[in-house]
């Protein structure tokens, strides 16, 4: 049982106010939301700064030192992906009804920060039940690239020793994520004529072939890689643009690949493994290709060991507030946790709502999920931040 009662009210007139708050992104524009979320901290005591990796993409860092001990922080983002069409209710009026509360970003992630601001006030408001430093580290972009958690990791922050992420989990314990690699591959041709193509190489042809070449690198050695908790590692063609004119034959051809890595890979042995199948294609096929840019992604794969003390506690947490099945799992996808391990922090990713209604129309978060979330949010800092640090 949590040590102290959330306010419920308080939590759903945050969340209306966050959600109204338009950061769809693109463009992102999260300064509005980063001051609206640092006046609710500021008020209880804590400290707080901004950082903007551009113009009005901004994250908002929260800081309260009480004592000795290690350093916790709650992280999520600010950004939403954009609203849509097809909503019941306007996607930036919090809604509720039948037990649940609609809107864009009501569980990704505004509902998991809500409840992280709600913890973080608790906490605040009884310092003497735990000691160590306190942080909520509330980033832009993590629905693109994670430029805001990358741009704060390179601004050589305090370290932080553990890390509760938030993204919608139905309440569970997520300690691993896939990362993503994406390599935007130019295949070369020859131009001509279309009324006489043997004059040419058609780039198009060529990349079929390499398309062939991908799918077996796919099926016979990267799927081979398995991880226990995120699954196999992919790689696939997402995007495919070739050929200038309808009489043309063309000259270029580009594929914009996707390759998901599952923790123990690295990102730079999957590029170097990435470079040799394009030489493999050359040499055996005549093909010629070459990476000719990384589009953005969120990020590398990692996982926190299923004994750290980080994920017991949260696993039990989680079961204490109404989820049976706290796991631990791990993402399909990819998330900022990954950016906080790379300071040293062994983490997990738990909040409330599903990943099956966010990115749709008519979004929504249990009310039950979201009020229980705060709670366990706060188990898992008074677990991880106890008095006897002081000593």
């Amino acid at each position: 049982m949590s040590l102290y009662q959330v306010d419920s009210v308080r939590m759903k007139r945050d969340l209306a106010a966050l959600v109204a708050i338009n950061t769809e992104n693109p463009p992102g524009q999260e300064r509005e939301a980063a001051e609206c979320v640092a006046g609710w901290l500021r008020a209880v005591g804590f400290d707080l700064s901004f950082s903007e990796y551009a113009p009005g993409r901004t994250n908002v860092i929260a800081l309260l030192k009480n004592g000795a001990g290690p350093c916790f922080a709650f992280n999520t983002h600010l950004d939403t992906v954009p609203a849509g069409s097809s909503w019941s209710s306007d996607a930036f009026t919090l809604t509720e009804r039948d037990g649940k509360l609609y809107g864009r970003g009501a569980c990704d992630a505004k509902g998991p920060l809500v409840a992280m601001v709600e913890a973080l006030r608790l906490l605040a408001a009884n310092r003497q039940h735990w000691s160590g430093t306190l942080m909520g580290v509330f980033t832009a972009d993590e629905e693109v690239a994670s430029e805001g958690a990358k741009f704060y990791v390179k601004d050589a922050p305090p370290a932080i020793d553990f890390a509760v992420i938030g993204e919608p989990t139905s309440n569970a314990t997520f300690s691993a994520h896939k990362g993503s690699l994406r390599p935007r591959v130019k295949v070369k041709g020859v131009t001509a004529h279309s009324g006489t193509p043997e004059l040419g190489v058609n780039a198009i042809y060529q990349s079929a072939k390499l398309l062939g070449l991908i799918e077996e690198a796919h099926q016979q050695q990267v799927r081979c890689r398995c991880h226990a908790m995120v699954g196999n590692a992919s790689l696939t063609v997402t995007r495919i643009h070739g050929g200038h004119a309808d009489n043309v034959v063309p000259d270029s051809c580009e594929l914009l690949l996707d390759r998901r890595m599952v923790p123990g890979e690295s990102e730079e042995a999957v590029k170097a493994e990435l470079q040799k199948l394009l030489e493999h294609a050359n040499v055996s096929a005549g093909i010629e290709a070459e990476i000719v840019a990384w589009q953005a992604t969120t990020g590398g794969a990692t996982e926190t060991d299923s004994n750290e003390a980080i994920v017991q506690h949260s696993l039990a947490a989680c079961r204490r507030h109404g989820q049976p099945e706290a796991g631990p799992f791990g993402f399909q996808g990819g998330c900022d946790l990954v950016h906080f391990c790379a300071l040293g922090a062994k983490g997990v990713v738990i909040g409330p709502g599903s990943l099956a209604v966010a990115h749709k129309p008519d979004e929504f978060v249990p009310v039950e999920e979201f009020i229980a979330a705060a709670s366990i949010y706060l188990d898992v800092a008074l677990a991880m931040l106890p008095l006897e640090s002081a000593l």
